[in-house]
């Protein structure tokens, strides 16, 4: 990389930080001690006087808010010592939402709330015993195994979307979206009945001013949240859906000011009210956010193998955000920066017929990400993939979500390389009452003279604890052939008891449904399934505070069998039971009985080579077993978030197909997650992958999959930090036989015909990321980054792990945020 380009670096990082997102740095108080406010705000749950002003008890059904508008300049330093909170609203009375809801919190809880004009203030209390705090100085949105408190605005009041901020005893901010879709909680090999609501999408940045200290009570936080950087309806009066949880690592608890239920099929509709919140001005709401970047990719002469950096002129671009109104956003972008600052992990499928999904990580694309999202991902921006410039509006008109986005794609990015892909996105949605909607998602995509239309239309509808969704789809696809139309659904309904949870679900996709604009991870099947789950709850301070035994059943289908009627491919049985123990653990143990079908369309350039007359060798088609059936057991283990360290994981053993050959296997499958906190400011996860399919005939082993990787990063202060990846994958496999039928040597089929040898083979590849950030807040940020790309392969060359590719790269861009 040029030195005129890291020099630029250098002075940009000395470029004062805009005004609208200062924050402090410090992470502790130097005072030790308690705030001057701390004395006098206290109410009766923590002893002393009472507050000045009103206080709304959640356990006691206060839950409509009223507070107080002051025009007062305030810092944002963590002490409440000013004038304004001596009056504010006092949110109190939290009860315990996980895992057993329907009681009063162990931890004392206090929230002030009170507003100006411009911006929402709001100051936490939560109090704990002596050195019971978990915190750590971190990056943005890795705060979940430090003590935290999420703040919940439902701006719309339509008990599905809200703006979600939450901060750790630092201040430390993450913040996202929570969108309830419905879903039914649990599943999978680390099934546990913890998670009693469903996730927020972190991935939106939004600006905003956060600064917390620990105490002797416990820690104490101050927010301030510009109006500027929220949606809401127009309008001289506002009325918002409010929340508060907190999350108290030391016992695993969650806690809620309003007393949520966890049999509810919404989280969101359980929230209080913030009313009477008046004449709000969110002034000019224009961010320009210019961007310069550069990179030398360094590849290896073959012929030489000297080693060669194309090193390029920086590019110039950015984008433009702009609030039309308090409901609608226009955004667009030139020539922007999807440098991947964090490559996506190595990622496995136990199933070779499921593709791997992979997140959006790109800026542009996940603000506002949630007014995309449809069932079946039928929007997946990922599929744009250089875009060269980008527009999109998203808000909320009339009771519509609305969310267009239109998108030209690089010519490298063409079917032929002769045009440039264009995408146009929309997606629309209904409020229908409180908690339920309908939507309409259409996708096109037009390259050259192919192209590719998916119109769809979904809903979901609540009643109490029941929850109804559907989704039909097209997608059309034409070519100079002609034009191909096929047909997707879904539908289910699901029951969220407090101690019975059930969900049935039946759905379909053609073989020939093509979303270009989307995610099908494999089209051309059918399935039906069940789950039925209990939730059985220890008393207080009980050893066992949840125990959730779990069925699930599924019939995977063809879909042109399941259309005719015919009987099903794949068929399932999982006899699950978790367990969530007084401190934080989390114990699994799930049998998986299984009986899977031999799908042809997975073989079709697998063949075997046989003898036949005069000489000849024939070439015999791959015929696998009818049926394979399955046996495993899984076990899953989960630790409390200590203060230095946690851990989950689970494993797999038993019996499972080899689908390398078609046959069955002695199955070893692991996944593992370690954290470590050995500072407050220094974190390492480390996480390792390990699969091993021995053969059931003589033992030997087909396949071995093994990558560990390693996740160290340093938060020097709370706007700068650097962070080192470094992943290593291993894949091993056997040359491949007909194995318990032929045992014959299996070869595969190329696209030109040509027949070779499924020979055995280990590939190696391996990478370290390194990367420095400055970013003091979002849209403001100095990345200087450097990827290394390493691979062995034997047979084959290099036979050794050597170096295949490297890049330097280095990204500018500055928030400006009219007033």
């Amino acid at each position: 990389m040029p030195t005129s380009y890291l020099f630029a670096v250098l002075l940009q990082v000395a470029l004062p930080v805009p005004p609208a997102s200062t924050v402090p740095a410090s992470p502790r108080s130097t005072s030790g001690g308690l705030s001057a406010a701390t004395s006098t705000s206290t109410n009766s749950e923590a002893g002393g006087s009472r507050h000045a002003g009103a206080v709304f008890h959640g356990r006691r059904g206060q839950l409509t808010v009223t507070t107080p508008r002051r025009d007062a300049a305030v810092v944002v330093d963590g002490r409440l010592d000013e004038p304004a909170w001596a009056d504010a609203a006092l949110l109190t009375g939290f009860s315990q939402f996980f895992p057993a809801d329907g009681i009063a919190a162990q931890d004392s809880t206090e929230v002030l709330v009170w507003y100006s004009a411009t911006e929402l203030h709001v100051g936490i209390r939560a109090f704990a015993a002596p050195g019971s705090v978990r915190a750590t100085l971190s990056d943005r949105d890795k705060i979940t195994q430090d003590d935290n408190v999420q703040l919940f605005l439902g701006t719309y009041g339509d008990s599905r979307q809200a703006f979600v901020f939450a901060v750790n005893p630092f201040g430390i901010q993450s913040d996202g979206v929570l969108t309830e879709t419905g879903a039914v909680l649990g599943g999978g090999f680390t099934s546990t009945s913890a998670k009693a609501r469903e996730s927020s999408d972190l991935a939106p940045d939004y600006v905003w001013k956060s600064k917390g200290q620990l105490t002797d009570f416990g820690y104490q936080v101050e927010l301030s949240i510009p109006f500027k950087s929220l949606r809401y309806r127009a309008g001289d009066e506002q009325r918002w859906q409010l929340n508060v949880a907190r999350t108290v690592q030391t016992s695993g608890h969650e806690e809620t000011w309003t007393p949520a239920l966890r049999g509810a099929a919404s989280f969101l509709a359980q929230s209080g009210v913030l009313a009477g919140l008046r004449d709000l001005r969110r002034g000019l709401t224009v961010d320009l956010i210019p961007t310069i970047t550069s990179s030398a990719v360094g590849t290896r002469n073959t012929s030489t193998s000297a080693w060669n950096y194309d090193g390029a002129r920086p590019e110039l671009g950015g984008s433009v955000r702009w609030g039309v109104t308090s409901n609608l956003t226009v955004a667009g972008t030139a020539n922007p920066d999807f440098s991947q600052v964090e490559a996506d992990a190595t990622q496995f499928s136990y199933d070779p017929r499921q593709a791997v999904f992979f997140p959006e990580r790109r800026p542009f694309f996940l603000e506002s990400q949630e007014q995309f999202t449809t069932p079946n991902r039928l929007i997946y921006t990922r599929r744009i993939a250089q875009p060269v410039a980008s527009g999109k509006l998203t808000g909320k008109y009339g009771g519509f979500d609305i969310g267009v986005l239109s998108a030209l794609d690089n010519q490298d990015a063409s079917f032929d390389q002769k045009h440039s892909p264009l995408y146009n996105i929309l997606r629309l949605q209904r409020d229908l009452g409180s908690q339920s909607r309908v939507g309409v998602a259409y996708t096109d995509k037009i390259d050259g003279q192919r192209w590719n239309r998916v119109v769809g239309v979904d809903g979901r509808l609540v009643r109490g604890i029941y929850n109804l969704q559907g989704q039909i789809a097209s997608s059309f696809t034409g070519n100079e052939s002609g034009t191909l139309r096929a047909p997707l659904f879904d539908a289910s309904a699901s029951r969220n008891g407090r101690r019975f949870v059930a969900r049935y679900a039946m759905n379909g996709i053609s073989p020939d449904f093509d979303a270009q604009s989307g995610f099908i991870a494999r089209p051309g099947i059918a399935n039906i399934s069940a789950t039925h789950r209990w939730n059985f709850y220890g008393k207080p301070k009980a050893l066992v505070e949840l125990f959730s035994p779990e069925l699930f059943m599924l019939g995977r289908y063809q879909y042109d069998r399941f259309v005719n009627g015919d009987g099903s491919q794949d068929r399932q049985l999982h006899l699950r039971s978790n367990a969530r123990l007084r401190g934080g653990w989390q114990l699994g143990a799930q049998l998986l009985l299984e009986v899977f079908g031999y799908d042809p369309s997975l073989y079709s350039n697998y063949v075997m080579l046989r003898p036949g007359a005069a000489g000849r060798t024939d070439t015999v088609a791959y015929t696998g077993a009818p049926k394979i059936g399955n046996r495993d057991w899984v076990f899953s283990l989960g630790t409390p978030e200590f203060r230095r360290f946690s851990y989950s994981g689970f494993a797999v053993v038993g019996y499972d197909e080899n689908f390398q050959e078609w046959s069955s296997s002695r199955i070893f499958s692991t996944q593992n997650t370690l954290n470590l906190r050995p500072t407050e400011q220094l974190r390492v996860a480390a996480t390792w992958n390990y699969d091993t399919f021995d053969r059931r005939s003589d033992g030997t082993r087909v396949l071995t999959r093994n990558t560990p990787r390693i996740r160290t990063e340093y938060q020097v202060t709370r706007q700068f930090f650097v962070r080192v990846i470094g992943e290593r994958s291993v894949v091993t496999q056997d040359s491949l036989r007909d194995d318990t039928r032929t045992e014959a040597p299996i070869h595969l089929r190329g696209v030109d015909g040509s027949l070779r040898r499924a020979a055995a083979f280990e590939r190696t590849r391996a990478r370290i990321d390194v990367l420095l950030s400055y970013l003091p807040s979002p849209g403001t940020v100095v990345y200087l980054g450097y990827g290394d790309a390493l691979s062995a392969n034997r047979p084959g060359v290099p036979e050794r792990l050597q170096r295949t590719r490297d890049q330097f790269f280095m990204k500018l861009s500055y928030l400006f945020r009219l007033q």
